[in-house]
């Protein structure tokens, strides 16, 4: 026999046509038996009693929340009322500059002047009893020398860099 022949021959099945409808029929009920499923739903069937408050009924919740997504939602809460705050201010703020009367800036600047007239009134009698010396004459005993230095600062190129040199 040649390897051609002996090839051929290799690749015939070794099981024969029922055995081989029996294998396959066995695979697909294995494929599609149902498999048990957990419930999704829970119904107490306790009798409930016929007056009064009803009793609690455990309700286990397993939901897990990731942190960034909690962290998120409380920093968004926070920043909506910031941001409500901040627009309630604003709308009081126009309110009241809408409603501007001479009066109304009289009774908020008078108070404010008169703490104003008082403080000038206060620092010019302090001024009258010191009694301000105001000519003052300097007596030097040392030598003066006086340099008058120049300053070179030099800035080249696209982003300049400060160097300050000292010329005596």
């Amino acid at each position: 026999m040649s390897e051609t022949e002996n090839a051929a021959t290799d690749w015939w099945p070794r099981m024969s046509d029922d055995a081989a409808n029996a294998e396959a029929r066995r695979i697909i009920d294995d494929a599609y038996r149902p498999v048990a499923q957990m419930p999704t739903h829970f119904r107490d069937t306790s009798p409930l009693p016929s007056h009064g408050p009803t009793p609690p009924v455990p309700q286990p919740d397993h939901r897990i929340v990731p942190a960034w997504a909690a962290g998120t939602a409380v920093a968004g809460i926070g920043t909506g009322a910031a941001f409500v705050g901040v627009g309630c201010g604003i709308w009081l703020a126009c309110q009241g500059f809408a409603a501007v009367t001479l009066s109304s800036v009289l009774f908020v600047t008078l108070p404010i002047a008169a703490v104003a007239a008082v403080a000038a009134a206060i620092g010019s009698a302090l001024k009258a009893l010191k009694g301000v010396h105001t000519e003052t004459h300097h007596h030097y005993t040392g030598p003066v020398r006086q340099e008058t230095n120049t300053i070179t600062a030099p800035a080249y190129g696209l982003i300049a860099r400060n160097r300050n040199e000292l010329h005596r």
